[in-house]
């Protein structure tokens, strides 16, 4: 059986508040019975605040919108994201005043608050499930549609694997965070000399865990890197590279999704996905480009791998706005079903395939238009 996916278009037919987005919004979460979901409930709001100089995250207008429909259900909801990155929310609007809620670090404030699941992938033993979400009744799955340099569509998905653990080695293992998905990547960055290079220290400036050093006439890449592929997107003369391994990273995210997702008894969790603003990007960057595609809308659903392959395909009916990323792909006649993993050059579909064979969701879905 299909999943059923439900989608509000951000397309406007009549000049009508209550043609709107916002409106559009609030009816579509009253497709999902949410007093079933969360009432008496504490409720996780995993959405991903973005960063430094970012600022096409999902507006804090639907954010509250969504507090308020969860409250009235009688739930308790509080927004969570990465231990490193709430502290700058309020710069993008998400403070405990705006949305009307409070505002947690998902894994403590040292990033030390988690429980150890086993995953058994590859060299991925275990993942640290973020204690914040795992200490939660109920979840909802908050994610911004963008596109991401490792796995070419950043999704729910992506969301639950790489947002709802324990984000940085500072403590500990890199055997049990989540940057060591990021080593199944492959190698190092390798410098490619100069020319191309400049050295211009674009990569050295870009780089979070301050691993590159430009040392006189070379670029040296240290043992800190955790594979994120920031030096390599920055690089204004394509002079780093890595060596791939696009299913081990996807595979990855599957099965830290699974570990996030079986935390949590069956029919707690809903999926919230919005296709707007969507940067070629992950919103862990820190600056925005020209959106790559043309806002499409917001879909709820149940079911992470149906609402993930149902924005797939809306994302690859839109269309690619000129004067973005997007360019290459508008000169050469792109017309597949993926564009972010096409300006990437990697199968986007590849996590929503391996997430179904995990048996967490399924990609078969009946989308649901509302009006």
């Amino acid at each position: 059986m299909s999943s059923d996916v439900h989608f509000a278009s951000a397309r406007m037919k009549r000049l009508a508040a209550e043609d709107s987005l916002p409106a559009k919004f609030q009816r579509l979460l009253q497709q999902h019975d949410l007093k079933a979901m969360f009432g008496d409930k504490r409720v996780a709001i995993k959405m991903h605040v973005g960063g430094h100089l970012g600022y096409t995250t999902i507006h804090p207008l639907f954010f509250r919108l969504l507090v308020s429909a969860v409250k009235e259900a009688g739930g308790t909801p509080f927004l969570t994201d990465g231990s490193f990155s709430v502290a700058g929310s309020p710069a993008r609007g998400y403070t405990a005043e705006t949305i009307g809620c409070p505002i947690y670090p998902v894994a403590g404030v040292n990033d030390r608050y988690f429980y150890e699941k086993k995953v058994a992938y590859r060299s991925l033993k275990k993942v640290q499930v973020a204690g914040e979400i795992a200490d939660a009744d109920a979840m909802i799955v908050f994610s911004h549609g963008k596109g991401h340099g490792q796995c070419g569509f950043g999704g729910a998905i992506k969301n639950l694997a790489m947002g709802g653990v324990s984000s940085h080695p500072r403590h500990g293992s890199w055997e049990k965070c989540r940057g060591k998905t990021h080593f199944l990547v492959g190698n190092l960055p390798e410098w490619g000399g100069a020319p191309p290079c400049t050295l211009c220290g674009t990569c050295e400036r870009h780089c979070p865990m301050g691993a590159i050093a430009i040392e006189g006439k070379t670029v040296r890449v240290g043992d800190e890197c955790w594979r994120c592929g920031r030096c390599v997107s920055a690089c204004p003369n394509a002079a780093l590279s890595t060596t791939k391994d696009e299913d081990g990273f996807h595979r990855a995210l599957a099965a830290q999704a699974a570990a996030v997702i079986r935390t949590f008894v069956p029919g707690k969790i809903a999926y919230l996905t919005f296709l707007l603003e969507m940067q070629p990007e992950c919103d862990c960057m820190d600056m925005c480009d020209v959106p790559m595609v043309q806002n499409v809308g917001v879909l709820i659903a149940s079911d992470p791998v149906a609402i993930d392959a149902a924005a797939l395909d809306l994302v690859a009916k839109a269309p690619l706005l000129p004067g973005s990323r997007a360019d290459r792909l508008i000169a050469a006649g792109y017309d597949g079903r993926d564009p972010f993993g096409a300006v990437h050059l990697k199968d986007s579909w590849r996590q929503v395939r391996y997430a179904a064979e995990l048996g967490i969701g399924n990609p078969d879905y009946s989308l649901k238009s509302i009006s």
